[in-house]
């Protein structure tokens, strides 16, 4: 199992830095730092333009080989990503930005899962019961509720009831209080201004693996190993919880895992609705600012969670399935 793994790694890190120098020379061929500095006042000539992005390592008028040999030495030998067009440093802005998407990915992603898999296997237990259509429902209507119109749905709920209780209790913006001081106060602060976006995170991230759950489950119902387990006088709900569940986990275990990266990078509309500056939001803004260091670090990061992803799915589907831990 170490080995496989191990070796399984060393293959995604070759393919993280083939992905990732191939990701530099797009970047640089495609996005261009001068359009930074083009509209500042006083107006500034091409050749000052160039020389201000030079300390950078963004000066146009360096062959690109030569500025990616430049970036690579200095990420290999100092893992130093670069700065941006404006001189701000890449690992300061990534380090800050995964952790604050962590603080709202994780936890949703959590919830989303139990939530999801658990009305899922509450609703496979009582097909077509009446618990399990009225789920059904709300579940098909909240996903094709748009990110958007739910994010701003929470928080004008969130402003109403602010408003009735006279209080402020639930904040709609921003990841902290600026004048909150104090560790337990900031850490009550984060936790409070934590609730609404992954509220929605929840909400709109649960419905996948409640149908999928349900739909997997279902199947894996009528296999043999399950009938023959009902046989020798098991009910249906230890058969579920000691056999059929199990296997039905195998895909659901795959995707939240290989789900990860794209939640991390991919929860634009939660983090701009309500003001968190994570992964997402970041990624946005190396593009429309051509910050090449940017993108291509913000390209790294997700590229190395979908390695860690990929690995991680690899082991639940060994723990999961015997058939694998057999073979």
């Amino acid at each position: 199992m170490v080995r496989s793994v191990l070796r399984k790694a060393a293959g995604w890190v070759l393919m993280i830095v083939v992905a990732t120098n191939a990701t530099f020379f797009l970047a640089s061929w495609f996005l261009d730092p001068r359009s930074n500095f083009r509209e500042l006042r006083p107006v500034r000539s091409e050749a000052q333009i160039d020389q201000a992005l030079a300390p950078y390592g963004l000066d146009p008028r360096v062959p690109v080989v030569h500025r990616w040999w430049d970036w690579l030495t200095s990420v290999v030998l100092h893992f130093d990503w670069g700065k941006s067009p404006t001189g701000v440093p890449v690992n300061g802005e990534v380090g800050y930005r995964a952790l604050v998407s962590a603080e709202l990915v994780l936890v949703a992603t959590i919830l989303s899962v139990v939530v999801g898999v658990a009305l899922g296997v509450y609703t496979a237990a009582r097909q077509y019961g009446f618990a399990d259509r009225i789920s059904q429902a709300v579940s098909i209507a909240v996903l094709n509720v748009p990110t958007s119109v739910a994010a701003l749905a929470v928080v004008f709920v969130a402003i109403w009831l602010n408003q009735h209780a006279g209080l402020r209790f639930l904040y709609v913006a921003g990841e902290n209080s600026p004048d909150v001081t104090g560790t337990l106060p900031v850490i009550g602060d984060r936790l409070l201004h934590l609730i609404l976006p992954t509220l929605t995170l929840t909400l709109m991230g649960y419905v996948g693996y409640h149908l999928t759950q349900r739909s997997l489950l279902l199947d894996t119902l009528d296999a043999d190993f399950v009938r023959t387990a009902r046989a020798t006088g098991l009910t249906c709900g230890q058969a579920i919880r000691r056999h059929a569940l199990r296997a039905a986990l195998i895909p659901t275990a795959a995707s939240v895992a290989f789900g990860i990266p794209a939640i991390f990078t991919g929860a634009v509309i939660t983090e701009t609705v309500f003001g968190w500056n994570g992964m997402g939001r970041y990624f946005i803004q190396t593009i429309a600012k051509n910050d090449v260091h940017g993108a291509v670090a913000t390209a790294a990061f997700a590229a190395a969670l979908t390695a860690i992803g990929a690995i991680l799915a690899d082991i639940a589907t060994v723990f999961l399935d015997p058939r694998v831990r057999v073979s």
